[in-house]
Formats: C-alpha cells, structure tokens, sequence
C-alpha cells in the first residue's frame, strides 16, 4: 500500500475512529488479563476493515508502550536480555529482511497469511502443551524463532509466532516469562516500525493517530488488569483463542471465496 493510500486512509471518518478506539480498548484489556494479545487482537480485527498496513501502522506506539510497560521489573531485564539477545537479534534480523523481500503486509495474501496465523496460534493456545528446550539447544534455535518470528511479523503485522511458544518452552519462572514476552514484544514493535518507515508505509497522520490510540490500549490493560483479579484465567483464555480461530477462518475464507 502506498504512502498516499495510507495517508487517504487517515482521513477516514469519527465512526471509523471510535471503532478503531474500540478494537484498542478491547486488546488492551486481553493484554492485561493474560500477558498478550494485543497486536494479534488489534491487527486481526483491524484488518476486517482497514489494509494490513495501516493496521500495522497504527498499532506502534500502542504496541511499544505497552510492552515497555510490561519490561519490569528493571532489575532482572539485563540478565534476562544477555540470555535472550541472539533471539532478538534474530528478531529484528528476520523483520527487516522480511518486508524488504516481501514489502509491507498489504493485499489479500497479507490477510489470508493474518487469517492462517491466527489459526495456527489459538489451536496451539487451546491444544498445544509447553514444550521443553535444554539449556544447550538455547543459542542456535533462540536466533531461529526470532528469525522466523520476524519473518512472520514482517508479512501478518504480529509477532507472537513463534516466539512464545518458544519462551515458553524455556520454563521460566511466570513473572520472567511475562518479561521476555514483553523483551520479545518490544523488539518485535521496534523492528516492524522501521519496516514500515523503510516502505513509506507510515505517514505523519498515522503516527498521530498511533499515539491517540494509546489512550484506549492503556485504559484497557488497566481494565484488564482488573478483570484478571475476578475472572479464572484459562476461562478468558479459552473465549479468547476460540475467537481468533474464528476470525482468523472468516478471513482466509472472505479472501479465498470458498
């Protein structure tokens, strides 16, 4: 999509807008009721709508806040990143290389590859069991799930595949796991941002209306933060992963017209 496509979209009407606010709320409160979900949510219903792009574009800064926020604690996160640096390398690596080969996510193969990746994450949230890495595999296969995460992220605009379901598999203790998704998540967010600047396929008016959907994630997470402390996690994680199946099967199915 070009810069002056995404520039037209940005001048898209109150209702678009509170719908977009809506989608970020409603991410951020999955996000602070399980640790994730809110590039996958935002991109997966934002592109109902929108080119892949734009959604990519507009969850930025929402994405990067909110995952820099999930950073602490700040004492632990120089050991945790020394361990995981190859993968985050890999990461940024895989990002870049990605949206030079194949440019921004944009088109119906964009959506159609949104739509198969949101399948391939619930069945494995709702089937999948952690797997278990020894120690000795970490430095060769950490830079290939960050190498294949940000080849993922380069073409779909999320990147939670297949990275958690790698550091998950490194049984980390619950609060460093939700730090290294944060580390992951962050990275992720940097690398895709400079994806897109690098396809002019982020423009001012999308920045700015990147920063003013800050606003809603946060007051989602914070809502789902709440929410975590009066509603039994794997409840909301099942209605959750069953959901973006869903979702992600209309998508392939709208693109491919079956």
């Amino acid at each position: 999509m070009s810069n002056t496509e995404l520039v037209a979209f940005s001048g898209q009407g109150i209702a678009v807008w509170a719908f977009v606010a809506a989608v970020f709320t409603l991410a951020g409160t999955v996000k602070g009721v399980i640790g994730l979900g809110l590039p996958t949510l935002s991109m997966a219903l934002l592109a109902v709508w929108m080119p892949p792009a734009a959604a990519a574009a507009l969850l930025i800064v929402p994405s990067l806040v909110t995952n820099v926020w999930q950073l602490q604690p700040w004492a632990t996160l120089r050991r945790l990143t020394r361990r995981l640096g190859l993968m985050q390398a890999g990461i940024v690596a895989g990002t870049l290389v990605g949206a030079w080969c194949l440019g921004a996510p944009a088109g119906a193969e964009a959506s159609v590859a949104l739509g198969v990746c949101l399948i391939c994450y619930a069945t494995w949230g709702l089937l999948g069991r952690p797997l278990k890495i020894p120690a000795s595999h970490e430095r060769w296969l950490g830079p290939l799930a960050g190498l294949v995460t940000g080849g993922i992220t380069a073409v779909t605009g999320v990147f939670v595949l297949p990275a958690v379901v790698y550091l998950q598999s490194l049984e980390l203790s619950r609060d460093e796991l939700i730090q290294a998704m944060g580390l992951s998540f962050t990275t992720s967010t940097v690398a895709l941002g400079l994806a897109l600047a690098g396809q002019d396929s982020y423009s001012t008016p999308l920045l700015g209306a990147s920063l003013v959907m800050l606003v809603p994630a946060i007051a989602g997470m914070a809502l789902g933060q709440w929410v975590r402390m009066r509603l039994p996690v794997p409840v909301f994680r099942h209605f959750f992963f069953a959901g973006l199946a869903l979702l992600g099967a209309y998508m392939v199915l709208r693109e491919l017209r079956l």
